[in-house]
């Protein structure tokens, strides 16, 4: 599927982005291995969140859903996961691979995870290390990636981990290895990251301690089960968010956003810019700050990028590469080499397409510099990575042309819906089948 984009637009309204990816994957799990029923509103109906279904379905869980994103998840406790007969095929999700090789390492039975060619390409020895530390044994293919081969059976001990740069998903991978070790595991993080894991684990009844950043928990408890109302994704919302900042004359309302304070990296740096951005409304839902958020035209301006927003924005930059593609003055990003390990080179791949709509920009190793100016029209390639596809649909709302965006299928890993709902709020977007 290709997305074709008519230059200029407007985007205007009031819309509820689809829930929170993060959360989707972690309430299944979590709700898998507690004890009782888990039931679950908002759920991501998304390709990633799904495979992570899929892959606790394989393991003997009975969950009924998604419908309208009502998810029901009847626990098994910690040690009641069963034999896949088959590996655990998790498409495109690395967070669903990362994450699984923690929980997984700690069963009584061997597995096996893979899943596309994006994915297994993506390295696996970050969490690998930490794991065989525990006495955890997996085997990855060449380069560490995957498939991931985990031997069951093994008695994993409590460490503590330093990582080695700010990863959630390392962090959350340690700590589920951690539910089935003896004694206390503990991760210490060089920046914040998101906190999801460690929100879900006390919301499920599970204590976990956060003391000036080494965050911990011993193992051998259990979880409860718990209601779940997933937020709107702010990953998600951000294509909108940056879409009514750069278009002339919008003025939008994005309602029931997850602003977990790990993940408004992308709120600061877009006012940091001057973008005009109000929060209303402000409430905590299931353990996690939800808000309403208001954003309308402003002028925006290049800035250097804080270095301590880096890790609170990781995954919204592609986005915010655009906004720096429209401002006003010189954009430089620095910190950022978890970038260069996403769906695809993500740092590459945004640098090629801006190049192709006449934005200059310098790559550097752990970032990029982008001059604002004026965007033409082209074609872009994607690299099968969907927050390049939907980055490049927003810019079209500035551009001069015409902008063909190919390979544009795996969107729905995160934001099923994304052309019509974005159609509806005033982008001249369509789709052709590829």
């Amino acid at each position: 599927m290709e997305f074709n984009l008519l230059p200029g637009g407007t985007i205007t309204g009031e819309v509820r982005v689809p829930g929170d990816k993060s959360i989707s994957h972690r309430s299944i799990m979590l709700g898998a291995l507690a004890e009782g029923t888990t039931r679950v509103s908002g759920f991501l109906e998304g390709d990633d969140a799904l495979a992570t279904v899929a892959a606790f379905r394989a393991m003997g869980v009975e969950i009924e859903g998604p419908h309208a994103g009502q998810v029901t998840i009847h626990g098994v406790g910690l040690h009641g996961l069963q034999a896949p007969h088959d590996e655990l095929d998790l498409g495109n999700s690395g967070t669903s691979i990362r994450l699984l090789s923690g929980l997984l390492a700690g069963q009584a039975f061997d597995s096996v995870l893979t899943g596309d060619a994006s994915l297994c390409g993506r390295p696996m020895g970050r969490v690998i290390d930490p794991l065989s530390l525990m006495g955890a044994q997996l085997s990855a293919a060449e380069g560490g990636r995957p498939p991931l081969r985990v031997k069951g059976g093994q008695a994993l001990q409590g460490i503590h981990y330093d990582l080695p740069m700010a990863s959630a998903q390392v962090k959350s991978c340690v700590l589920l290895a951690g539910l089935y070790s003896q004694g206390r595991t503990s991760v210490t993080e060089p920046a914040p990251t998101r906190d999801h894991t460690e929100r879900m684990l006390r919301g499920f009844g599970y204590p976990v301690q956060n003391d000036n950043g080494v965050i911990s928990l011993q193992g051998g408890g259990r979880l409860q089960a718990a209601d779940i109302d997933v937020p709107a994704d702010i990953s998600s919302a951000t294509f909108l968010l940056v879409a009514a900042s750069i278009a002339p004359g919008s003025d939008l309302l994005l309602t029931h956003v997850g602003i977990n304070p790990t993940r408004i990296g992308v709120l600061n740096i877009l006012k940091l810019m001057g973008a005009d951005i109000t929060l209303r409304n402000e409430r905590e839902v299931g353990g996690e700050p939800v808000a309403d958020i208001r954003v309308r035209h402003a002028p925006l301006h290049g800035i250097e990028i804080p270095e301590d927003q880096v890790p609170l924005a990781i995954d919204e930059f592609p986005a915010l590469f655009i906004a720096a593609a429209c401002a006003q003055g010189r954009t430089v990003l620095r910190g950022a080499e978890e970038l260069r390990v996403k769906e695809s080179d993500r740092i590459a791949a945004m640098a090629e397409g801006l190049t192709t709509l006449g934005i200059a920009n310098e790559i550097l190793d752990d970032g990029i510099i982008i001059d604002g100016g004026t965007l033409g029209g082209g074609v872009i390639h994607t690299f099968h990575d969907h927050r390049i596809a939907m980055s490049f649909a927003v810019a079209a709302l500035r551009a001069q042309q015409e902008i063909r965006v190919l390979d544009c299928d795996h969107v729905a890993t995160s934001f099923p819906g994304f052309d019509a709902l974005t159609r509806g709020l005033g982008l001249q977007i369509s789709t052709v089948a590829g």
